[in-house]
């Protein structure tokens, strides 16, 4: 599912009464105000849908990856652009800071060597001074920018190179930055029939726009503390957009995207309910040709047979699962206990977001993320 934008509480906090506006009841009628929704037929068109769509309230931009420098050394890393709509048009005011939307970013660095987990964020109106969301027609390059965080000099940036994505990023303050350009190995995939990802069982509303690059070659460098090490390695892209929230019963999520050594690659949500039990799951195997198996809840088990407890906030996570797709058994295994991302931005924020290791039959059978949300906190990351 990939974290379907922004929880009506975090929008609220982070909004305030700008959002209060956008919060009309919701209309059968053409209402130039209401928010668009996602739908089972919606026409899709690229390079055109790697840009923004304002229209919705949520969107976002996902890259997670494994990263290896030429002596051996190994990073896993996530960068992510949100786009957070408060209001569906730019208010008729004559000032600058005039914005319909918000742009929030979050990027890690996990050093594998060390077990040092570097997070930094940025949250700014979407505004000419700060960052935005260009569109295609404005420019042919630029998906979403914004400025670095207060201290670093120049800005975070995502630009569509023509065949997928190339992103930059610092936090002098955290203390690392990435500078990284990915080229498909395999072609976009969608997430759910047409690239409709229902968030709910049976007619019940929530569902967003989804596809995925699920093997992006990746070369580049991190800077890390006082060290510049060049890179290699293959990264994984969600994009989603929606305007649904999750359902009153769903608290959180936990997000599959593993890369197998056999070529397949799979990616699996679990929606859950207060209880801890599975409120709505679904996935997606992907063959070594790029052709698609859309799994429902019941074609795949997925059981935690570990836990880890935060140290910084209290959260008890997941932290090791057994994995059975048609028969097939795997194992995941956090390649790092401590891949917590805590924001300071927005109060209560916080998730697990981590570099996994797959196991099948003893041997190493692939890589992956993995996402959990909802462990400790009502705030995420997504819807």
């Amino acid at each position: 599912m990939r974290r379907f934008l922004c929880s009506a509480s975090l929008c609220l906090l982070l909004t305030g009464a700008a959002l209060a506006q956008t919060e009309a009841p919701r209309r059968e009628t053409i209402d130039a105000d209401a928010w668009l929704r996602a739908r089972p037929d919606y026409t899709w068109s690229f390079p055109r849908d790697h840009w923004s769509h304002p229209g919705y309230r949520s969107e976002w931009w996902y890259l997670t990856g494994h990263l290896q420098a030429a002596d051996g050394r190994r990073f896993g890393y996530q960068f992510t652009f949100f786009r957070i709509g408060m209001l569906r048009q730019v208010p008729a005011l004559n000032s600058p800071w005039a914005a319909r939307d918000l742009v929030m970013g979050h990027a890690a660095l996990t050093d594998l060597q060390t077990g040092d987990h570097h997070f930094s964020e940025v949250l700014y109106r979407a505004m000419p001074l700060l960052g935005g969301f260009p569109s295609l027609s404005e420019d042919s390059q630029m998906l979403a920018w914004c400025q670095s965080p207060a201290g670093t000099p120049g800005r975070w940036t995502l630009r569509f190179n023509g065949d997928a994505f190339d992103l930059s990023m610092a936090d002098l303050g955290a203390g690392f930055s990435l500078d990284l350009s990915t080229k498909p190995d395999k072609t976009l995939v969608f997430q759910g029939p047409g690239g409709y990802s229902a968030k709910a069982p049976g007619p019940a509303p929530g569902a967003s726009q989804y596809y995925s690059f699920t093997r992006l070659r990746t070369t580049g460098h991190v800077v890390i503390g006082a060290d510049t090490v060049a890179v290699s390695g293959q990264s994984w892209m969600d994009k989603e957009f929606g305007s649904d929230k999750l359902s009153p019963e769903q608290t959180g999520w936990d997000w599959f995207s593993l890369q197998l050594h056999d070529g397949r690659d799979l990616m699996i949500y679990v929606l859950r309910d207060s209880l801890g039990a599975t409120h709505h799951a679904s996935g997606t195997m992907v063959a070594e040709d790029g052709s698609t198996r859309y799994l429902d809840r019941g074609d795949f088990v997925v059981e935690a047979t570990d836990s880890w407890t935060s140290p910084n906030t209290g959260a008890v996570y997941p932290a090791g699962w057994n994995l059975r797709v048609d028969g097939e058994s795997w194992t995941v295994h956090p390649l790092l206990p401590d891949q917590e991302n805590v924001g300071k931005r927005v109060s209560d924020l916080f998730y697990w977001e981590g570099a996994v290791e797959v196991h099948g039959d003893g041997d190493k059978a692939g890589a992956g993320y993995v996402e959990l949300t909802g462990y400790g906190s009502s705030r995420r990351p997504g819807i």
